[in-house]
């Protein structure tokens, strides 16, 4: 048995959970067909998404043709979950990117195109909806061509175009200049053989094949999910152009990756875990490995029970083994994105922006904040982006998330599941500050000002964009014992929280440069007390600047509406990067202040004759630009 793990991508309601719903079916892993409008479909498995009709959380099912074994990690579409989506295709295969040949090419479609190149994931495309009013094939294809820069080898052709009656059917792959310019330039065997006039038309296919499972070229299928048109096409071609795209590690050692944790009914902690090679099963000791600001973190445990994918959303007791996705318990202190067994650069976890927004949820009862505090850090392991703090003098919860559709979702979940009713502040943007320079404190234990047993010395400086907190070590591990030095280092951490001007300082390097202790006086509650006096010492010699969150956006509108849509966009602070225009349509793509998203969103209707829309995606930060508003 081989087996093959993909996901489904796409644009909100380009039809995705429908398409996963006839996969299964097709193949006979469920004997009936759900809806999403009737909230039955398999993957949305919570209460909140069938109401809703839309993924929150990526879902696992499994189906078979012939002898391979396919799993299938439906993935969300809405623009909010983006991190999840990151997520699930750092154990992915291949992936099937799903289009309305009706609107095509959307905003978010090629957000998602962007990471699928980035990671150079195999991607099949299936342009749905071919029976609805309006289904375009040729315009589509120069759409994808163009829009997404993906080389499309269409699959299918279609009869009766955009009407109840559409039908889908199988295209051979022609030999033709275009096509030939398009694989020899990924191939210079190809190349060769072209111009020697040696190539087949079966050596066409053949090559397609090999650049698909290179991620360099994208067969297009038609059809839709609704009345099953072209599934079955699709279904062989995910097995002839995907199958192998993964393969094991040569040496069998354990590689695995975490990309979703959920509670079971006994509120245990459940891992899905993607194994790479290898095999882990129930009892098993194992290892699980993450970074830390002082690098990898390693963690062994126990494994309690195992169940892999079998049909559909069922599973089995079993063995996991290289190429399966399965349910491990056990690992209480597992996290998303560690890796279990051999560490190394499979399904590390990705470095994608944190939140940067933030709201204070208050409790309807005042009595209940403890158990809205724990409840938030359950809903943060599901997805960890999803940043969960409380002040320790007022008690005050905030969070940090991607958009107001979350927010939405909390309460949501909070209500639902844990009957517990919330408020939330107004959402605002998380400013931070990063070093400008490099600074150094030492505070030595003879120092009059230095009450405590503890000798430490500092060094500050500027880090990487992205790069987060790094700590490292100019001394040597011995000269301290080694709870000493994690004392520094996770205390280190938590003093980063507020910075010289009361905000999260981020990509920050902090090197330990000096030390010293008493025996047997010092203990490590002494390197607790004096880690945040001599780091806030070195910050300020170093100094720092303020910056905001700012976000990647595009902007689809009529071309008419261009100018106008320029200058609000420049007046609430944001800057342009590029502009394309296509007949009467126009596209737009700059940088816009993080929190003048949601403002600029609103009023985009009215400045595109309600035609407009956009996508946003973290973009990293900036400095504050001058005579903004500084809400924190």
């Amino acid at each position: 048995m081989t087996y093959l793990n993909i996901g489904i991508l796409a644009h909100v309601d380009a039809g995705k959970t429908s398409l996963t719903e006839r996969l299964l079916h097709h193949t006979g892993a469920i004997g009936t067909l759900g809806r999403v409008d009737a909230g039955d479909t398999r993957t949305d498995t919570m209460e909140l998404e069938r109401r809703r009709g839309i993924t929150i959380r990526s879902a696992v099912v499994s189906f078979r043709i012939g002898d391979l074994r396919v799993n299938l990690i439906d993935t969300p579409g809405h623009p909010d979950f983006i991190a999840e989506v990151e997520r699930a295709l750092r154990v992915l295969d291949g992936v099937v990117l799903v289009v309305s040949a009706v609107e095509g090419v959307q905003a978010q479609t090629r957000v998602l195109m962007r990471a699928l190149t980035r990671l150079r994931i195999p991607v099949l495309i299936f342009a749905n909806k071919i029976d609805r009013a309006g289904a375009r094939d040729d315009a589509l294809l120069a759409d994808l061509t163009e829009r997404l820069g993906v080389a499309c080898v269409p699959m299918s052709e279609v009869d009766d175009l955009g009407t109840a009656d559409a039908k889908a059917r199988p295209r051979a792959v022609s030999p033709s200049p275009r096509l030939a310019e398009q694989l020899a330039e990924h191939s210079d065997a190809f190349l060769a053989a072209y111009l020697a006039d040696t190539v087949t038309p079966e050596d066409y296919r053949a090559e397609v094949v090999r650049q698909t499972r290179l991620g360099v070229v994208s067969p297009v299928f038609f059809g839709s999910a609704r009345s099953g048109e072209g599934i079955g096409e699709l279904t062989s071609g995910i097995r002839e152009f995907l199958a192998g795209a993964g393969k094991p590690a040569p040496d069998g050692r354990l590689r695995a990756s975490v990309f979703k944790i959920e509670r079971g009914r006994a509120h245990e902690k459940i891992a899905y875990v993607r194994v790479f090679s290898g095999e882990i099963g129930a009892r098993d000791h194992v290892e699980f490995h993450r970074r830390g600001p002082g690098g990898l973190v390693t963690t062994e445990a126990k494994v309690s029970a195992v169940r892999v994918f079998e049909l559909g959303d069922e599973t089995v007791e079993g063995r996991a083994r290289a190429g399966q996705i399965a349910k491990v318990t056990g690992l209480k202190e597992i996290r998303i994105g560690d890796r279990v067994g051999v560490p190394g650069t499979a399904g590390a976890s990705t470095q994608f922006p944190s939140p940067a927004l933030e709201t204070v949820v208050s409790p309807a009862r005042p009595a209940e904040t403890p158990s809205v505090f724990a409840a938030l850090r359950e809903l943060a392991e599901q997805d960890p982006l999803i940043t969960v703090r409380q002040d320790a003098e007022t008690r005050q919860i905030s969070v940090r998330l991607y958009g107001e559709v979350q927010k939405e979702i909390i309460a949501e979940t909070l209500s639902g599941q844990h009957g517990l009713d919330v408020e939330f502040s107004l959402t605002r943007p998380v400013r931070v500050e990063r070093p400008t320079g490099t600074g150094a404190s030492v505070w030595l234990i003879t120092e009059k000002r230095n009450p405590h047993y503890a000798t430490l010395g500092l060094r500050v400086g500027p880090g990487e964009p992205g790069s987060g907190l790094t700590f490292g070590l100019d001394v040597e591990l011995g000269s301290l014992p080694l709870a000493f030095h994690k004392a520094i280092e996770e205390t280190v951490d938590a003093a980063l929280l507020r910075g010289p001007s009361g905000r999260e300082v981020i990509d920050c390097v902090v090197t330990v440069t000096h030390t010293g202790y008493f025996s047997p006086v010092s203990a490590a509650g002494d390197f607790r007390k004096v880690t945040p006096l001599v780091l806030e010492e070195a910050l300020r010699e170093a100094g720092t600047e303020v910056l905001e969150p700012v976000s990647r956006v595009e902007v689809e509108l009529p071309a008419d509406s261009v100018t106008a849509t320029l200058s609000k966009l420049v007046e609430c602070g944001g800057t342009v990067t590029g502009s394309a225009a296509r007949g009467d349509r126009a596209e737009l793509t700059g940088v816009l202040p993080t929190g003048e998203v949601t403002r600029f969103e609103q009023q985009l209707p009215g400045l595109t004759h309600g035609e407009g829309s956009m996508t946003a995606e973290p973009a990293g930060y900036q400095p504050v630009t001058p005579n903004r508003p500084m809400t924190r």
